[in-house]
């Protein structure tokens, strides 16, 4: 809806344009367009979690709230997820924690979608079908490879998530990357390897399965990220409906495979006999994860499925440390510098996207401490 103003005759001064986009099949975001200056536009994006309304707030102070959030509940998350593994037998039902992990989301995803108004599905459920199957494969296989893999190991695998969004990015959005993002990927790369390398030859729980495993989650997440966020741009679904459809499918398919395979009544006798352990832990799991996933999404959303994919990663790296910290396992400084290869990269993507911000502080600090000498201007009587 826009409205123009005529100003009074002989008025110099340019009359403000509001110009207020609803998007009725969003839910969550508006657009307040404010046209003040005849030099440009102002944009201002209303963005709300939950029942909290974020959009008093600069986009940094924006950014930094989501980032907190999302530091905050994954860190529970991962504890939750390493500690129910810790569980002596627990290791080959890994599927069967996805299943309850689902089964809670979905729950969730129908409890959220009954507070909203607007309850009918944007999104055609061809594309539900195909993110489901997607968000089978990343957190299925995620889950499965604790029980192989040393928790350190999944985790730097997965901060290496940005490569294969960098490469959906292109083949999904068609999107172009610097060659400071590519070199970011090259380094997450070599790190990546020497990190492995490195768990081989120490942990005596290394299982190539698991490397398997994530490897293929890995690309899995790449190609959800992408896809998640051109779903919602184009069909301005909220994250409710998102998650509800995904997991609520997802749920099926993983009881289909269990059933299938046999593998469904072992691991239900297993976790009648320790209750606690794993339904018990799996619920401060799945909300932890649910709240973690909503604000990944509304960052998704607002910001980018890049810097969703960076957040995440920084907050994997102190993933990593809290492991070390909270559960004994062998230690090889060469987890050390082969983790600093790959926060290289994710410092390169950083830099890549804030390159002139980032090149003006730089500048800044050289010239305070002296190392940079400023250009002098020519004088006038200089000029020959």
């Amino acid at each position: 809806m826009a409205q123009y103003f005529a100003p009074p005759e002989g008025l110099r001064q340019k009359v403000s344009v509001f110009s207020i986009k609803s998007n009725s099949q969003s839910g969550n975001t508006e657009t307040v367009k404010m046209l003040e200056d005849p030099s440009g536009k102002e944009t201002r994006e209303v963005l709300k979690l939950w029942c909290f309304d974020l959009s008093y707030m600069s986009r940094s102070w924006q950014f930094m709230t989501l980032t907190a959030l999302t530091f905050a509940f994954y860190l529970i998350y991962g504890y939750m997820q390493e500690l129910i593994f810790k569980l002596e037998g627990f290791q080959p039902f890994g599927w069967y924690l996805t299943l309850v992990q689902f089964a809670y989301y979905t729950v969730f995803g129908v409890a959220e979608l009954q507070l909203k108004e607007d309850k009918k599905r944007k999104i055609p459920m061809s594309m539900y079908l195909l993110l489901a199957f997607l968000t089978v494969a990343t957190m299925g296989l995620s889950n499965t490879s604790v029980g192989y893999l040393n928790y350190p190991t999944q985790v730097i695998f997965k901060c290496c998530k940005l490569i294969p969004v960098l490469i959906g990015g292109i083949l999904i959005q068609g999107k172009k990357f610097s060659l400071i993002d590519i070199t970011a990927c090259l380094c997450m790369s070599v790190g990546l390897i020497l990190f492995t390398l490195a768990d081989s030859s120490v942990s005596p729980n290394f299982n190539t399965y698991g490397v398997v495993l994530i490897s293929l989650a890995l690309c899995a997440d790449g190609a959800i990220g992408n896809v998640q966020e051109k779903t919602l741009k184009q069909y301005g679904a909220s994250n409710g409906e998102m998650v509800l459809y995904s997991y609520g499918i997802g749920f099926v398919y993983i009881l289909v495979g269990l059933v299938v395979s046999g593998s469904l009544m072992p691991a239900f006798y297993f976790c009648q006999e320790h209750p606690v352990e794993t339904y018990g832990y799996a619920v401060i799991f799945s909300i932890t994860g649910y709240l973690g996933l909503y604000i990944v999404l509304t960052m998704v959303k607002s910001f980018g499925a890049l810097v969703a994919v960076t957040v995440t990663t920084c907050r994997k790296a102190v993933t990593i440390v809290l492991s070390f910290v909270f559960f004994s396992k062998p230690f090889t400084f060469q987890y050390l510098w082969s983790g600093l290869v790959v926060v290289l990269g994710i410092y390169l993507n950083l830099y890549s996207k804030n390159k002139t911000s980032w090149d003006a502080h730089i500048a800044g600090l050289l010239h305070k401490y002296g190392l940079l000498k400023r250009k002098r201007a020519l004088e006038p009587e200089n000029i020959v």
